[in-house]
């Protein structure tokens, strides 16, 4: 493989990653269009759904991992790590470990169509809930006296594992607006708990895509080495601009990716 080849997926990864540590979404929305469409636009590869989706996976596990790495050196000077509700964790994380592994499984045995048209859905739904403006409780409440229905919590996380593993996404995006608006769970204790969920959600799918057939090795370790410098440094940006506008124009590149997707399906 070549110096260009290398080079561009390193680029891809940390344009992935970038964006996910600005605007705290899942990567896997964002890296899924850019590994399907732009190496071959640039002739220097062309990766199948099931290959970009195994990609996709391997990088949002060690993005999180990152961020959760992160996350723990903050913790030990602030008061955040007190904010991760430890049953909510289990109950979603649980939830969507199963649902990851079925999902990176499963996808081996789906046509490239089948996985562009749930990548196609979920961009959808990622745009919507990244328009409408997601408003949980802010006051601040004492961990043991959160409430929330566990059913919900984990059959919503179960399904979500399952799509989002078969994309190789980590489901952030449609965790915490579910974490919001359904299970009413504080904004603070959102933000915190989601990205344990998430983690193990990463997790599942990645030990769904090695057991579900093999990953296309070099190109997944360039992309992941771009999304272990993308991602703490779009973090760092991000808490010195104000990021509303590059969000939108982030919604205008998934929905124009979708209508793409579903152009090549239709």
């Amino acid at each position: 493989m070549g110096i260009i080849f290398s080079v561009t997926m390193i680029i891809l990864g940390f344009i992935g990653s970038f964006f996910s540590g600005l605007l705290g979404i899942g990567g896997g929305i964002i890296n899924y269009p850019l590994l399907l469409f732009v190496p071959p636009s640039l002739g220097i590869a062309s990766f199948t759904a099931q290959e970009v989706s195994g990609i996709s996976m391997f990088q949002v596990f060690f993005a999180s991992l990152a961020g959760v790495i992160a996350f723990s050196r903050k913790s030990k000077k602030s008061k955040n790590a007190s904010l991760i509700h430890k049953g909510l964790v289990f109950n979603m994380g649980s939830g969507i470990l199963l649902g990851s592994l079925l999902g990176g499984y499963v996808s081996r045995f789906l046509s490239g169509d089948s996985i562009n048209i749930i990548y196609g859905v979920l961009a959808i739904v990622a745009v919507v809930l990244m328009v409408i403006p997601n408003k949980g409780k802010q006051q601040h409440e004492d961990l043991d006296n959160i409430s929330y229905n566990r059913i919900i919590a984990i059959v919503a996380a179960f399904l979500t594992g399952i799509v989002s593993g078969i994309v190789g996404a980590g489901g952030a995006f449609i965790l915490i607006p579910i974490m919001l608006t359904v299970l009413k769970i504080p904004t603070r204790t959102t933000i915190a708990s989601s990205l344990a969920i998430v983690f193990i959600s990463a997790v599942g799918g990645v030990i769904g895509k090695i057991t579900g057939g093999p990953i296309p090795l070099m190109p997944t370790i360039f992309t992941v080495i771009g999304s272990v410098i993308g991602a703490p440094f779009g973090s760092r940006i991000s808490a010195k601009i104000n990021v509303k506008y590059l969000r939108y124009a982030l919604v205008v590149l998934i929905a124009g990716t979708a209508v793409k997707v579903w152009m090549s399906i239709l």
